[in-house]
């Protein structure tokens, strides 16, 4: 084929990705898109994958795209005339321990709450299903049956020719050498037979995305993993329609296919393979068969399937599969190039995702905005920390190491660590810190009493820190205490367009006079909440603006991109600048006054405002707000005068009754104050009208901002779904979100957050009641509720306003 000179977007990558990124370009769009493959098209690792395909995931949207890839291989055939090789045999997951039971129970409610068939079985219907497995130290075994498998050449052949039919090009044995650069835009494609000019570019280059990225200076986090399975010779009594299995108390993974079985797992001592860039002519190869490294895996799965003793064995494979240092797979536009676009790092999922991921990703590349919320997945939930080739390497041979084992509440990854650390570290140990971590960041947790181990206990039911957490609550509520929240994201804008360009991106109003303070969420063109945070006018063209640590990286760019062209504006990141100290309590204006000079009180400084006042001899940025529903003060340091201020807090604090506290009891106490938490109470599904922050939309001032128009369509109907609160009367419950929500005995949503209200003592959650024609106050405030927790129905009470309401002193239960 001879090489276009253009091309509207260029797709590089001919795995399962690629493909379906280009068919979903040109069927769903129209688009010309050139796709171009090194080698083959599956020759990367689509070829040696093993075609398993599961659909429940955590995340709400991600079910969706995985379903999404199940409907389109049912289907795809009957349009290109290409099997897919699609079975729904469905899927058994196998439980021997009874945290893995409880784990499974609560996975069913988060099927229920997303649309899913999930049944749990005894290990008789188990034997039943499959009679060659042996059954006697189950507990059970979840089933999904819709779940099933494919052969991942067979459906990126079909997908290869259904974009082909939209017209898309598709040129093999071309490879990108670079790009020409405008800016941060890519303008040209350079290959080993010419440039193609483009508007943008699509990086589903699989293993090779990471050095694809760095030509672009992009960077994507991934780590090739040497991942091995064996296919058998038939074996008698397997039936054509066996179900996939996976063990995952003994790591392995099942399917039937020819008669015989695949059989392969994840390892707790997984081998990667180069932390270097992947050689250019590795395709349609494999490693040497290591058979010592694979004996685990064979060892645990005679015991499940005896049979497999004698079976022969017809070929073992050993290939390389792009892992990422969460788990979770790589989509986007990527920060640091306004038109590269990024599917990969599947994690062994790309076959169940590719479908979907493809249609998301097609929709993102043409809308410049995800479809959905894609947080998850989002490569923007990455930072310059993830440039550390080692660093990645280590946490991602964790996280496959974690592939099968119990996903434990609350459990932290242990690699890497410490990898960023606040100027209180070191003090912060001393009171008996149990630390966390975010975005590489080392955060106090939870502090452990005297007498107690200082590490976590990890359980499915109430945790080793359950009555410490409460501790630190109560003290919250009832004294004063610091939270070390230095790693919070920090970025200033400046310039005398500065007021300009926030006024369009904001959908809160931030025209306000310097001092004052803009709770504020950033609206994406559906009127879903992008971003939240605080934004402080410091002076009539300088902002101050602090999100979470997480959202460092999207937020950062998600306001660069949106700044009109040709306004004065620089925006600059200062997160390291700055340490954060909030000082949160009915007696932290008395602490607060101890160490300086400037007037502290309400009505010289108000809620919403803030100050730079005098600390041990620096000037901090004192932001007068809350995240726990008390008096307080964030107090944003110098970063080099942390400790100081610290200590000189403690100090003037002692008689008050001051303690570090943490962040497992910051969470409990916004719970019961009803604050949101972006990423999963609000995230881009979710207006602000919906959430109840309708007070932070600036539709009255009629101002044009991002998000208006959809702001003002939603704002005009009747609302489909409302953000409330729900506690549950049953102290021993333990909620943790997904939790399906009933409103006399039907479904009508889910929790998207829970935890304890120390304060209330009731388990407590947030979620989104849903109704087709809209959900009202006497709709909400007239049903009978249930939360369905862990397959178990337990009575529920609503709340439409927070449970806890300081101001005065009445605690709503």
């Amino acid at each position: 084929m001879t090489l276009p000179s253009h091309a509207q977007i260029v797709v590089i990558g001919g795995g399962i990705i690629g493909c379906s990124t280009a068919y979903h370009l040109a069927k769903d769009h129209k688009a010309d898109v050139v796709l171009l493959e090194m080698g083959q098209l599956t020759s990367g690792s689509t070829w040696h994958a093993a075609g398993l395909v599961g659909q429940l995931r955590s995340s709400a949207s991600i079910t969706r795209v995985l379903k999404y890839s199940v409907d389109l291989y049912k289907r795809l055939s009957e349009e290109t005339g290409l099997e897919t090789g699609w079975k729904m045999t469905g899927c058994l997951r196998l439980a021997t321990n009874q945290d893995r039971w409880t784990e499974f129970r609560r996975l069913a409610t988060t099927a229920g709450s997303f649309g899913m068939e999930m049944h749990l079985l005894s290990p008789r219907e188990v034997k039943e299903m499959v009679p060659l497995m042996r059954v006697d130290d189950l507990i059970g075994a979840s089933w999904l049956p819709t779940d099933g498998q494919a052969s991942p050449s067979d459906i990126t052949q079909s997908l290869a020719k259904g974009a082909r039919m939209h017209g898309a090009k598709l040129i093999e044995n071309i490879r990108v050498t670079g790009f020409e650069m405008q800016g941060d835009r890519i303008v040209k494609v350079k290959t080993d037979q010419g440039d193609i000019a483009c508007e943008k570019v699509v990086n589903c280059a699989g293993q090779w995305a990471r050095q694809v990225g760095e030509m672009a200076g992009i960077n994507v986090p991934l780590q090739p993993v040497k991942h091995q399975y064996i296919i058998t010779e038939k074996i008698d009594g397997l039936a054509s329609d066996a179900p996939t299995i996976r063990d995952p108390d003994r790591r392995t993974y099942f399917k039937e296919e020819v008669g015989g079985l695949v059989m392969g797992g994840y390892e707790p001592n997984p081998q990667s393979w180069v932390t270097g860039d992947v050689p250019h002519d590795w395709q349609f190869r494999l490693f040497d068969d290591d058979f010592d490294h694979f004996e685990q895996h064979m060892l645990q799965a005679i015991e499940r399937i005896p049979a497999l003793e004698t079976a022969g064995v017809k070929q073992m494979i050993n290939g390389p599969e792009s892992f990422t240092p969460d788990g979770n797979f790589i989509l986007g536009v990527a920060p640091e190039c306004s038109n590269m676009f990024v599917g990969a790092g599947f994690n062994a999922f790309g076959i169940a995702s590719g479908g979907g991921a493809g249609w998301v990703l097609a929709q993102w590349a043409i809308d410049g905005e995800a479809p959905l919320d894609l947080w998850t997945v989002d490569i923007r939930r990455f930072s310059d920390l993830h440039r550390d080739r080692d660093w990645v390497r280590d946490r991602t041979l964790e996280a496959y190491g974690k592939h099968y084992t119990i996903g434990f509440p609350h459990e932290e990854y242990v690699s890497g660590r410490p990898a960023i650390v606040s100027p209180l570290y070191d003090r912060l140990k001393k009171h008996r810190a149990v630390f966390g971590s975010k975005l590489g960041w080392e955060r106090p947790n939870w502090f452990a009493p005297e007498g107690t181990p200082a590490e976590d206990v990890y359980s499915m039911g109430r945790q080793n820190w359950f009555e410490a957490v409460g501790e630190e609550h109560r003290h919250i509520r009832e004294h004063v205490g610091i939270f070390d929240q230095s790693s919070f994201a920090k970025f200033e804008l400046t310039g005398t367009d500065a007021v300009k360009a926030l006024d369009y991106i904001c959908a809160n109003d931030v025209t306000k006079p310097a001092g004052r303070l803009t709770y504020t969420q950033l609206l994406n063109g559906r009127g879903g909440i992008e971003c939240d945070l605080t934004v402080a006018r410091l002076s009539d063209d300088k902002f101050y603006i602090v999100t979470g640590t997480g959202f460092r990286t999207h937020d950062f760019a998600w306001i660069r991109e949106h700044i009109s062209p040709g306004l004065d504006v620089e925006l600059t990141d200062i997160t390291e600048s700055y340490g954060t100290l909030s000082l949160m309590g009915p007696k932290a204006r008395d602490v607060l006054r101890q160490v300086t000079n400037a007037d502290v009180g309400n009505s010289a400084f108000p809620f919403g405002h803030v100050r730079e006042i005098e600390i041990a001899g620096s000037v901090v940025r004192a932001l007068r707000v809350t995240y726990v529903g008390e008096l307080g003060w964030e107090l944003h340091i110098p970063i080099e005068a942390t400790g100081a201020v610290f200590d000189a807090l403690m100090l003037a604090g002692k008689e008050f009754g001051i303690r570090p506290v943490g962040y497992r009891a910051l969470e409990s106490l916004r719970l019961e104050k009803g604050y949101r938490a972006w990423g999963s109470d609000i995230t881009p599904n979710d207006s602000p009208f919906e959430a109840g922050l309708g007070f932070a939309v600036k539709l009255r001032l009629g101002a044009r901002f991002i998000g208006r128009p959809a702001s003002e369509a939603i704002r005009a109907a009747p609302l489909k779904k409302r953000l409330a609160t729900f506690t549950v009367a049953d102290k021993s419950v333990v909620l943790l979100g997904r939790e399906t929500i009933l409103r006399d005995g039907e479904p009508v949503g889910y929790l998207t957050s829970g935890g304890y209200g120390y304060t209330v003592g009731n388990p407590i959650g947030l979620g989104y009641v849903r109704n087709a024609v809209g959900v009202s106050d006497p709709f909400l405030a007239e049903g009978n509720y249930e939360l369905v927790v862990a397959n178990e129905r337990y009575s529920a009470k609503v709340h439409l306003q927070p449970v806890y309401d300081p101001r005065n002193e009445r605690v709503k239960t």
